[in-house]
């Protein structure tokens, strides 16, 4: 797995303004209402999540106490982790003629994405199986595919998409010519590599 390489230094100003107003509109305020708890202009903050502007310490502290907002997590570089095909891990979820990577990082709990080749006439299985998820996507990037739940079957060729609960029993085959390649998305990841 290769990492990003975290950025040099930079003359350009530092860009707080969507931390800002992701945290405003996470507690569903509006400019208006941050003005007034800040005493500060909505002409001012609405400069301010758009980077118009530079605010003082003072300013910025005087924000983040209004908005419980650490003031250091406007400054934290984001965790950034590339995964390359080639360098993904091969995972088992149990089907027969699939190889599947696991394309998010093994330390990530919050969800988990693999990436499924399914030569023709691949399978899930005959019987139906869960996963401990709260939703699992499916996504048709090639072929085509059958996903089998207790009361139907749903056929899903190229660009198609699947969405149905974690929790629900299924199985899948793939088409007996084309065979399918999919990726999986797993919320939350049903396991970890780290522990």
């Amino acid at each position: 797995m290769r990492r990003a390489v975290p950025p040099g230094p930079s003359s350009s100003p530092l860009a707080i303004g969507a931390h800002l107003r992701n945290a405003r509109t996470a507690q569903g305020l509006t400019l208006a209402q941050l003005a007034e708890a800040s005493g500060l202009t909505k002409g001012f903050l609405s400069r301010l999540e758009r980077d118009e502007t530079s605010p003082s310490v003072a300013t910025l502290l005087q924000l983040c106490q209004v908005l419980s907002l650490p003031i250091g997590s406007l400054f934290a570089e984001p965790e950034i982790q590339v995964v390359g095909y080639d360098d993904a891990p091969r995972v088992n979820f149990g089907g027969t003629h699939v190889t599947e990577r696991l394309m998010s990082p093994r330390s990530e709990s919050r969800v988990q994405l693999l990436r499924s080749e399914m030569a023709p006439g691949a399978s899930g299985g005959g019987e139906l199986y869960t996963i401990s998820s709260d939703v699992e996507v499916l996504h048709v990037l090639s072929g085509a595919l059958t996903v089998r739940f207790v009361d139907r079957d749903v056929e899903l060729a190229t660009g198609d998409a699947l969405t149905f609960p974690g929790r629900e029993p299924h199985s899948w085959t793939a088409d007996p010519e084309l065979g399918a390649e999919v990726m999986w998305v797993i919320v939350p990841a049903p396991w970890s590599g780290t522990s």
